[in-house]
C-alpha cells in the first residue's frame, strides 16, 4: 500500500499502499513496537530437516489466500488497489508485496544494493539515478529498460489514469506536476543519460527527502512497468487489458502460467530472472474463504497462507496448537481503522475538499463515537493476543516515528456523552435518539465489509456501543458490504451513503501519510483537510527532517494532531502471521530477505 485494499503486511516490502480487509525453532524475532500483544512471534522457521531435492524439484507448492471476495486480477502495482492482487501476484515478485519492484532493503527498509537496480541519492544536485543491473529482464525474455523505470510515474500520473497513487509528494519531480495537469507531454524531470532503452534513469527533483532513502516512499516509486509490451494500450484502458489481467509480465523468480478468475493463480520458474534460480516446480494460489481457512489448514490442505495475506485472532486461536505446522509473524505493515465522510472529491481540481455542513463535520461527535467504543475488550475477546487497540495512525513497525506514548481512544461512556451535550447532540421531545444541534433528526450510517462471524458480532458490539451513548446508527443499506462493493462506494467522488466506515490500510514500508491523507490523496476517502495537516505532513520530509530527532517529533506531531481531530481513528494493530506447514524450509518473511521464493525447498513431496 504506494499505500491500498488495503493489506496487511509486515513481512511484505510494499512499494505501494493498498486498501486491506479488516483485518520445529524458529528465529529471526521480531519483537519491536509489540507492547500491546500478549504473543511473540518470530519472521521466520528454522527448519532443521534435511531438503528432499527430488521432492522439491518436482512438487507443487500450496498457498491459500484468504479472502471472503474474490480477486480482481489487476496484476500491475501502478493500478492494483487491493491487496489480494498483490497477494496471489506475490511469486512474480522478488519478495511477497513488492511486485516488480527495483530495490532491496535491510530489516528496516531501508534500500540496500542487489535488487533488480540500485539507487543513487545525490542532495546537492537533487537528483535520484536508478541504475539497472545488466542482466535484469522480463518474464517474456525482453530487457528492463530505463524507460520501463520511467514509465510508471506517466500512468501514475496522467489525467485519465485509474491509478490512485498520486499525491502531491510527486509534485517533488520537475515536470510532474505540468504532466499531471495536461500542459505537457512528457515529464522532463526525468531523463536518460544512456537512452530511453539504457539501464539508467536520472530523477530531477525540487527537493530530496529522506524518506527517499526507504522503500514504499511516496517520492520515488519502486517497481517497473513493461513499456514495450503495453505501450500501444491507452492508460485509460490499461487496468482492464489483457496485458494487465491474463498474460502479465514479471521481473521476479516465477512466471504467470494460469489466471482462474477471482479464483487461483499458478505459477512456474521464470527462467530469465537475474537472481537465483527458484528450487520448487510449481506454486498454485487458490483463495479460501475465512470461514474455511482454519479447515483447510487443519486438514493439511496448503503449505502456508500467503505472506501478507489477512489471518485474524480468531483463527490463531484455532490454529496455533495445529499438528505439523509452525505459526510464523511480525508487527504488520497495516492498521484497521474508522474513518468518518466530511468531504468530497473536486474532479475538476484533483482536490479533496472539506464539506463544513457535512453530518461528521463536527469533531465532538467524531469524538464522543470513538470514545463510546470499547475496542481494548473487543481486541481481547477476538485477538486473542494477535491484535490490540492502535493508539495512533502510524502502527508499531516503524517504532522510531510511532508514538507509543499516546492514549487513542479507550473507552469512556462518560466521556462521550458530554461531548455529545455540549455540543448540541440531545434528545428531544422524549426521543430515544440524540437529534443533531439544529434539532433535526440524525441517522448515521456505518460501512463495513462483510467478514468472519466474530467480525460480525464486533460490528454488532460497535453499533450497541453507539446506541448506548444515543445515536442512532445503522449498517449501510441494512448489513454488511461485500468488500469490493464497499471500496467502490467510499471511492466515489462524493458519496452519503456512508457517514462512518472501519476499513483497514496495508502500508508501504515508509510511514509518510501523504497519499493516504493529502489534499489531492485519492486514498482520503473521509476527504479530510486542513492547512495544518498539509503542513505536519509536509514537515516529515523538509530539510530539517534530515535530522532524525526532528523527523521523530515531527511524526509524533502528526500522531497527536490526528488523534485530536478523529476525522481517521486508530482501531487496531496487529501481527502479519502465517502458519507454515513443516514440510517448507527457508521461510523467512524479515524485509531484508530479499530471495523469500528461491530460499524455498520441500523436505517431503506431500504436506504433513
Amino acid at each position: 500500500m504506494d499505500k491500498k485494499k488495503l493489506a496487511l503486511s509486515a513481512m511484505a516490502v510494499l512499494a505501494t499502499v493498498s486498501l486491506a480487509a479488516c483485518s520445529s525453532k524458529s528465529s529471526s524475532s521480531s519483537k519491536s513496537g509489540t507492547s500491546g500483544a500478549s504473543v511473540q512471534l518470530k519472521a521466520s522457521y528454522n527448519n532443521t530437516k534435511a531438503t528432499d531435492k527430488t521432492a522439491t524439484k518436482n512438487s507443487t507448492l500450496k498457498l491459500a489466500e484468504p479472502n471472503d471476495s474474490p480477486f480482481q486480477g489487476i496484476a500491475d502495482p501502478v493500478l492494483s488497489t487491493n491487496q489480494e492482487d498483490a497477494d496471489v501476484f506475490s511469486p512474480g515478485a522478488d519478495q511477497p508485496g513488492n511486485t516488480n519492484g527495483l530495490f532491496h532493503t535491510d530489516k528496516n527498509f531501508k534500500i540496500v544494493k542487489g535488487g533488480l537496480a540500485n539507487q543513487t541519492i545525490n542532495r546537492k544536485a537533487k537528483t535520484v539515478t536508478i541504475t539497472l543491473r545488466k542482466d535484469a529482464k522480463w518474464s517474456n525474455g525482453s530487457a528492463v529498460t530505463a524507460k520501463d523505470i520511467e514509465y510508471p510515474y506517466e500512468v501514475i500520473a496522467n489525467k485519465k489514469t485509474t491509478s490512485q497513487q498520486y499525491s502531491a509528494d510527486f509534485n517533488n519531480i520537475k515536470g510532474m506536476a505540468a504532466y499531471h495537469t495536461g500542459s505537457a507531454k512528457t515529464i522532463s524531470g526525468i531523463t536518460f543519460p544512456d537512452g530511453q532503452k539504457g539501464r539508467t534513469a536520472v530523477i530531477h527533483l525540487t527537493k530530496v527527502t529522506p524518506a527517499m532513502q526507504y522503500l514504499g516512499n511516496s517520492f520515488i516509486w519502486a517497481s517497473v512497468e513493461p513499456y514495450e509490451y503495453i505501450k500501444n494500450v491507452p492508460i485509460a484502458k490499461l487496468a482492464s487489458s489483457t496485458q494487465v489481467r491474463k498474460n502479465p509480465l514479471f521481473t521476479g523468480p516465477y512466471k504467470l502460467d494460469k489466471v482462474v478468475e477471482g479464483e487461483s493463480t499458478t505459477w512456474s520458474p521464470n527462467k530469465y530472472y537475474y537472481g537465483k534460480t527458484p528450487q520448487i516446480k510449481h506454486i498454485t494460489i487458490n483463495v479460501v474463504s475465512s470461514n474455511n481457512i482454519d479447515k483447510a489448514i487443519q486438514s493439511n490442505k496448503y503449505d502456508f497462507t500467503v505472506p501478507n495475506s489477512v489471518m485474524h485472532g480468531t483463527d490463531y486461536k484455532q490454529l496455533k496448537n495445529v499438528k505439523n505446522y509452525q505459526i510464523v509473524g511480525q508487527p504488520a505493515l497495516s492498521y484497521d481503522y474508522f474513518g468518518f465522510n466530511v468531504g468530497h472529491y473536486d474532479t475538476k481540481t484533483q482536490k479533496n475538499v472539506m464539506d463544513k455542513n457535512s453530518k461528521m463535520a463536527n469533531k465532538s461527535l467524531r469524538q464522543a463515537m470513538m470514545y463510546a467504543l470499547n475496542l481494548d475488550a473487543i481486541n481481547k475477546k477476538f485477538g486473542n493476543g494477535i491484535t490490540w487497540r492502535a493508539n495512533t495512525l502510524i502502527p508499531p513497525i516503524f517504532n522510531k516515528y510511532w508514538d507509543a506514548s499516546a492514549k487513542g481512544y479507550p473507552l469512556n461512556i462518560k466521556k462521550a456523552n458530554k461531548l455529545l451535550d455540549d455540543a448540541g447532540y440531545k434528545k428531544r421531545d422524549g426521543s430515544k435518539w440524540r437529534s443533531d444541534p439544529n434539532g433535526k433528526k440524525l441517522t448515521i450510517h456505518f460501512g463495513t465489509m462483510t467478514g468472519t462471524s466474530a467480525q460480525a458480532a464486533e460490528y454488532q458490539d460497535y453499533l450497541q456501543q453507539w446506541h448506548k451513548i444515543g445515536l442512532n446508527v445503522q449498517f449501510t443499506g441494512g448489513k454488511t458490504m461485500e468488500m469490493n462493493s464497499f471500496y467502490s462506494t467510499l471511492q466515489a467522488p462524493k458519496q452519503n451513503k456512508i457517514d462512518v466506515y472501519a476499513a483497514a490500510w496495508g502500508l508501504s514500508s515508509e510511514p509518510t501519510p501523504t497519499q493516504l491523507y493529502g489534499e489531492d490523496a485519492t486514498y482520503n476517502m473521509g476527504h479530510f483537510v486542513s492547512k495544518k495537516n498539509t503542513q505536519l505532513m509536509a514537515n516529515l520530509n523538509n530539510n530539517k527532517a534530515w535530522n532524525d530527532k526532528y523527523r521523530t517529533k515531527a511524526f509524533k506531531q502528526w500522531q497527536e494532531y490526528m488523534n485530536e481531530q478523529a476525522a481517521v481513528a486508530p482501531g487496531s494493530f496487529s501481527y502479519n502471521w502465517s502458519p507454515v506447514n513443516k514440510r517448507v524450509k527457508g521461510y523467512n518473511v524479515s524485509a531484508a530477505n530479499g530471495n523469500f521464493w528461491t530460499n524455498l525447498t520441500l523436505t517431503s513431496s506431500s504436506l504433513k
